[in-house]
């Protein structure tokens, strides 16, 4: 990437400096690089783990499993969202957080790297840590750098911050994913490693240009908060100590003592943290109708994200057993599809965005109950295509790689009519009280999503191919159905969003 550092003599320096990237702040520039090998790191081991976990030369795992563990994963680095900003809000405030989660990111890597299954699923556990302590605060600190919401530069800003997490993406399967497949699997995990070592560094000698707001602990703990915590947390970690250690030392543990309850966690938080909300006797009439109104995109993002994040897991897995994995001859590795997403979304944004403002000025936008119902039916339409290459493996043949692509690109478009929507509308809808902890609870239907995934996948509780032409067909259905249900009570749910647009 060529970055640019010029003199601004016509603004005003940023606290801390006095150049600017890209006409922003100098503190972009480092949350951008760090945000990038972050990501460069979490997308490249991504994009190995379902295939490391089925590998002859890896866990070896039966389909099921893997992609539950899969799910589970993801869903936790997402539910880790909510204590990863309490934390930071609290204890060390955001700065001091995304260094000590780059720290635990990197650790958790290298223990992958290990050529131990113990150890690998450490590794998994402080990966989903480390990224659930940054992903809630590195967001935050760009926001940071700005002179509130009305900087005519903030919307560009997290524009220049959103090209940095898919340029990531798209370089880190290219490289952690030929490394791993190719030569070796724990070096291309070792490799996601020095990523975000990478990263690290640069978080360390750029955090100088960060505005002083990001070293600040908004609402800090009182002595009494913190042994009350301390407790607590104390508690629980010998109930799960104790726990587990009879259920190891009768020798009845496997791997979903672990994985149940944490499936569960996941869909169990998401409900719990609406219900608080709901019952909190603070919020207004209006606000309660709000948040009414905001279970309906919850549900529906929840059954989106539990059929797009399966293009990492039930289409990978598909793709390295049943596709063609080449162009015009050239065979390339299967984690390579999951550079697709990200490059894409990096070529239709500017496109999407153009296109709502062009619609706008003529008076045909969609509304945002529109655009998330069109999302829903377009994941679904995603799967409706995904039954033809499933066809043609049926038939003993290899399904040509242009069939993943287009799926691939169809659920990348759905992405770009909902996700930034629901981010938007979150803002929008959420009372004043809960004006942070709602950005949280949009995570929590990621979560809730891959939460759904792991239960019907695991063998031990739904035992579903996800990957046969019925269910593949039943989740397409439910999500153009939902799509539909979303588009049919527009006018209901509308009324329930006040002075929402």
């Amino acid at each position: 990437m060529a970055s640019s550092l010029t003199k601004d003599s016509a603004r005003p320096a940023t606290p801390g400096s006095e150049k600017t990237f890209f006409g922003h702040p100098r503190g972009l520039a480092t949350l951008f690089m760090t945000e990038m090998w972050e990501r460069f790191s979490y997308y490249g081991m991504r994009a190995l783990l379902p295939l490391y976990l089925v590998a002859p030369g890896g866990l070896h795992l039966p389909a099921g499993t893997a992609t539950a563990i899969y799910a589970v994963y993801l869903s936790l680095v997402y539910l880790l969202t909510l204590p990863g900003g309490w934390f930071a809000d609290r204890v060390l405030g955001p700065r001091k957080t995304v260094a000590v989660a780059g720290v635990v990111i990197m650790l958790g890597h290298l223990c992958l790297a290990l050529p131990a299954a113990a150890s690998f699923y450490v590794g998994l556990g402080l990966v989903a840590i480390g990224s659930g302590l940054l992903k809630a605060n590195i967001s935050t600190m760009v926001g940071h750098l700005y002179d509130g919401p009305e900087d005519p530069r903030r919307d560009g800003g997290f524009t220049v911050f959103y090209i940095g997490i898919n340029l990531g993406a798209f370089i880190a399967p290219l490289v952690i994913g030929t490394v791993g497949e190719n030569v070796d699997w724990h070096l291309g995990f070792a490799l996601a490693a020095l990523g975000m070592a990478l990263g690290l560094v640069q978080f360390l000698l750029g955090s100088r240009h960060l505005d002083a707001k990001s070293s600040v602990v908004p609402t800090p703990l009182t002595p009494a908060e913190k042994a009350s915590t301390l407790r607590k947390g104390l508690i629980w970690l010998a109930i799960a100590v104790v726990f587990y250690g009879l259920v190891g030392g009768t020798g009845h543990f496997t791997l979903n003592w672990a994985l149940i309850p944490l499936t569960l966690l996941g869909l169990i938080v998401p409900i719990l943290v609406i219900s608080r909300i709901m019952r909190d006797k603070d919020l207004d009439s209006g606000e309660r109708s709000k948040v009414s109104a905001y279970i309906w995109f919850f549900v529906a993002a929840a059954v989106f994200w539990m059929i797009y994040d399966q293009g990492g897991s039930t289409l990978s897995l598909f793709a390295s057993d049943k596709a063609d994995n080449s162009v015009f001859g050239w065979e390339f590795p299967v984690s390579w599809y999951q550079s697709v997403n990200p490059v894409l979304i990096m070529a239709l944004a500017p496109v999407f965005a153009w296109l709502w403002l062009w619609l706008n000025r003529r008076g045909k936008e969609p509304s945002t109950i529109v655009k998330f119902a069109s999302g829903l039916v377009l994941v679904g339409a995603s799967f409706f295509l995904f039954l033809a290459p499933l066809s043609i493996a049926e038939g003993g043949h290899k399904a040509a790689a242009m069939w993943l692509v287009a799926i691939y690109f169809v659920q990348t478009v759905g992405e770009l009519t909902l996700s930034p929507v629901g981010l938007s509308v979150t803002t929008k809808m959420a009372p004043a009280k809960y004006a942070s902890q709602m950005m949280g609870v949009w995570f929590l239907a990621v979560t809730a999503g891959d939460s759904v995934t792991a239960l019907l996948s695991n063998p031990a509780v739904g035992g579903v191919n996800l990957d046969k032409t019925g269910f593949v067909a039943l989740e397409a259905a439910l999500a153009v159905v939902a799509g539909f249900a979303v588009w049919m009570y527009r006018k209901k749910v509308k009324a329930m969003m006040g002075d929402v647009r």
